[in-house]
């Protein structure tokens, strides 16, 4: 496969590549804790790290329509899960790991669901959009009401990171691919920056938990 011919394109992978690296600390970080919390997060960030480095791909070289749609099916299924996962962490801090492990297998199916959506009707971005709108916007409600009613440290981080993990994503969703933001970068290449900005916020906001 050649480079990518446009360059945003080529940003668009590089900053991909970051993200997935600093997705990848995020999940060994917290892979070195025992229990089902740790467990969640790191999964979470594990899958989020891979998407990464296969949207890269996707994103950095040549290929025709069809090969591109076999890259993200993984893609699909490794955010669909991660989002997934993302709830049952919220509810784990909500209401303990009771909860949060009887959510586990029902986000986990949800996550799929969204995947054989993504199969059935390749290419529609605004399925991801909205399903992401709905998982962030319930852990955003659940660590803002945790930012009231409870001591658990370092809610404000992780309030913060969901917010700037929103404002990524409706920067991504409102611009257009190949259309500059500033220099090469596209609303896909603003979205990765700005989303690792999310990341190192909810970082430290799990890490003073």
């Amino acid at each position: 496969m050649l480079i990518h011919h446009s360059p945003f394109e080529r940003v668009t992978a590089v900053t991909d590549i970051f993200m997935g690296l600093l997705s990848a600390y995020a999940a060994i970080q917290l892979s070195q804790f025992s229990g089902f919390k740790s467990d969640v997060w790191a999964w979470t960030f594990g899958l989020l790290a891979f998407s990464s480095f296969i949207a890269a791909v996707a994103h950095g070289f040549e290929m025709t329509l069809k090969t591109n749609d076999r890259f993200w099916m993984p893609i699909n299924l490794s955010l669909g899960l991660a989002l997934g996962l993302f709830v049952v962490g919220a509810l784990f801090d909500l209401s303990g790991a009771a909860l949060a492990s009887k959510s586990l297998p029902v986000m986990l199916v949800v996550g799929f669901g969204f995947f054989l959506v993504t199969v059935w009707k390749p290419g529609t971005f605004m399925t991801f959009i909205a399903y992401e709108a709905v998982a962030m916007l319930f852990a955003l409600g659940v660590y803002i009401y945790l930012l009231f009613t409870s001591p658990l440290s370092g809610v404000e981080w992780m309030v913060a990171g969901i917010f700037v993990t929103i404002l990524s994503a409706v920067i991504q969703a409102t611009g257009k691919a190949g259309k500059a933001i500033f220099w090469h970068f596209d609303n896909n290449g603003v979205f990765h920056l700005i989303q690792m900005i999310g990341i190192g916020l909810l970082m430290i906001g799990l890490s003073a938990m």
